[in-house]
């Protein structure tokens, strides 16, 4: 297995009715139960002529965080890879992947 501080894994989990695929340095189980921690996100060079909306979307919505809590029941894949690839969102119709299921308080919480 190669050195922990050259690891690159890259993490699959459902946000939203969508699918994030994020390449991070650093994940772990957190002391808080329930929840995976993903650290040191690994984008592409901002500087290419073609960029990616998808990835630009990405880049945009965890810019500045240092640390993101993500439910394990949300995690569909988690894969050590040997390089960086590109960060993705797909939507999450019509794949043999299913959602937890959730339920949600009828009129927000508010009786």
């Amino acid at each position: 297995m190669s050195d922990p501080k050259e690891s690159i894994y890259k993490v699959m989990f459902h946000n939203s009715g969508q699918i994030y695929e994020v390449y991070a340095r650093t994940i772990y189980q957190s002391d808080l139960y329930g929840f995976i921690e993903v650290e040191e996100y690994i984008f592409g060079k901002s500087n290419q002529v073609v960029i990616d909306p998808s990835e630009d979307k990405l880049r945009n919505e965890f810019e500045g965080v240092q640390r993101s809590f993500i439910p394990m029941h949300s995690v569909i894949r988690i894969d050590e890879v040997e390089r960086e690839g590109v960060p993705k969102i797909s939507e999450g119709q019509g794949n043999n992947i299913t959602a937890f299921p959730l339920t949600y308080p009828k009129n927000g919480g508010n009786s």
